[in-house]
């Protein structure tokens, strides 16, 4: 840890009131019991005041906030046989990444825990949570009121706003962040001061300000506009890759590509890789050869948007793949479905990472709320291929393109699943669906409308969809969601 950071740090500290509840001073009373309800206290404090940290600060006075000094070493303090760094993370629940570090102030020594806010539950010490109530420590079982916000803290305080790398300044932020992109994308000027970068950044929740006067780079501003995601600790594995299988099994893989920068940065690089991928097919009608690319780019960059603004990123594991094979395309992310796969065109629509979604959509990368499966179908009715499938599973989602080059290689359960997606697009834009409409959606001629016939009975038997009015004459028939 940088030792100017630190003095900087604690300097600040001390200029905070004796009743901020997310820093606690001490001169050198160390005892490991309590320091572990602190630890509970603070930790949950910071999280009630949607800071990312919480300080524990030894050798500085509580009151007066004069620096004393301190004996307090943690290194050689122990509980038993057993170091107290271990020691304490044994008896927190759950764990925390805490961490100690020295620093030097005149001639006098500083201690300084960084205690990481509570996240998703409160910070508990032996079976025991804790809260600060203005300078004082407090079980937090006593204050209802308390617990109840800072259950509710949790619900609003979204993985976007959560620091991926602290204690920068301007310069490096900019060595880290690609500010020109964000600029270009958003068709304005570049600034010819970093100030006025920063001043825009801090506006759009792609940095914050620390506590010492540094900036902190959110998860949202590395995840979009990172120069290089391996250079944050807790980001280098979400980065978006794509491999490019011979045949359609994963034993043989001809391109495997991991893109490092943010995802606003390498979006149209992306697709740009996936379309170059994708295998082409050629028709000879005449004296040339016409080349066709199998899937629509419309549908490969919903795909691509939805991986990243959907994805579950505090689960652990990989960010967005994209599987290319010869006649078909997996998409997968972290984290199951938020609705019921069968109802992604009617619903409401939810995004985890919704503030990453709003810029996406300001920047033309994402649609309009809701509309991504839409232009998926859209794209895939226009080159008479089968509908998305979409696939959902406890900590996964995925999302299957197929293409086939004529109606009969068509699976049943592709057949009724694309009837039943179209008669949704339809029903969502009041459009009516008749034999012949699905006709069209098919790409199939009027003297296949038994065929077609076919495939809406078995989608009605299925349960998918129904008839609008029962009591008009087949000729007449139009179909419905079996929801509407």
């Amino acid at each position: 840890m940088d030792k100017d950071y630190l003095v900087s740090l604690i300097e600040k500290l001390r200029s905070y009131s004796d009743e901020t509840e997310w820093v606690e001073f001490k001169v050198n009373n160390a005892e490991p019991e309590l320091i572990g309800e602190y630890i509970s206290a603070v930790s949950n404090a910071a999280a009630l005041h949607e800071k990312e940290l919480g300080y524990l600060v030894w050798g500085v006075h509580d009151k007066t906030h004069e620096i004393i000094g301190t004996e307090f070493n943690y290194r050689k303090k122990k509980v038993g046989n057993e170091e107290i760094e271990n020691w304490l993370s044994t008896q927190l629940k759950p764990r925390l990444d805490f961490r100690f570090y020295d620093a030097i102030i005149g001639d006098k020594k500083v201690v300084i825990m960084f205690v990481p806010a509570a996240s998703n539950e409160p910070t508990i010490f032996k079976s025991e949570k804790y809260i600060r109530v203005g300078s004082y420590k407090k079980k937090l079982k006593d204050y209802p009121d308390k617990e109840k916000n800072l259950w509710r803290s949790f619900d609003i305080r979204p993985f976007e706003t959560m620091i991926a790398k602290e204690n920068v300044d301007a310069q490096q932020v900019t060595e880290l962040i690609d500010c020109a992109a964000f600029y270009t994308l958003m068709n304005l000027p570049l600034p010819s001061n970093r100030d006025s970068m920063m001043h825009d950044m801090l506006d759009y929740g792609f940095i914050k300000t620390m506590d010492n006067g540094n900036y902190a780079i959110t998860n949202m501003g590395a995840l979009l506009f990172a120069k290089d995601l391996k250079k944050y600790d807790r980001l280098f594995n979400k980065a978006i890759r794509v491999i490019k299988y011979k045949g359609n099994g994963k034993t043989e893989a001809t391109h495997d590509d991991t893109f490092k920068q943010g995802y606003a940065v390498c979006f149209e690089e992306v697709i740009r890789h996936c379309m170059t991928l994708l295998t082409q097919y050629e028709v000879i009608e005449t004296a040339f050869n016409e080349k066709f690319i199998m899937f629509p780019e419309k549908a490969v960059r919903e795909v691509l948007g939805n991986l990243c603004i959907h994805q579950d990123l505090t689960l652990k594991g990989q960010g967005p793949v994209i599987e290319i094979f010869d006649t078909k395309i997996e998409a997968t992310s972290m984290g199951a479905l938020l609705i019921e796969p069968d109802r992604i065109i009617d619903s409401a629509p939810h995004a985890r990472n919704e503030k990453m979604a709003q810029f996406l959509r300001l920047i033309h990368i994402c649609e309009a709320r809701g509309s991504g499966f839409d232009r998926m179908e859209e794209g895939m009715r226009d080159l008479k291929i089968p509908a998305p499938k979409v696939e959902s599973g406890e900590d996964f989602c995925r999302i299957l393109l197929y293409w086939h080059k004529s109606f009969a290689d068509w699976s049943k359960e592709e057949r009724i699943k694309t009837c039943y997606i179209h008669v949704c697009y339809c029903y969502v834009n009041e459009i009516p669906v008749t034999n012949a409409s699905l006709r069209v959606r098919f790409g199939l001629e009027e003297r296949n409308k038994t065929l077609v016939s076919r495939v809406i009975k078995d989608t009605v038997t299925a349960g998918l969809i129904k008839l609008f009015d029962e009591t008009t004459a087949p000729r007449y028939y139009k179909y419905i969601p079996y929801w509407a």
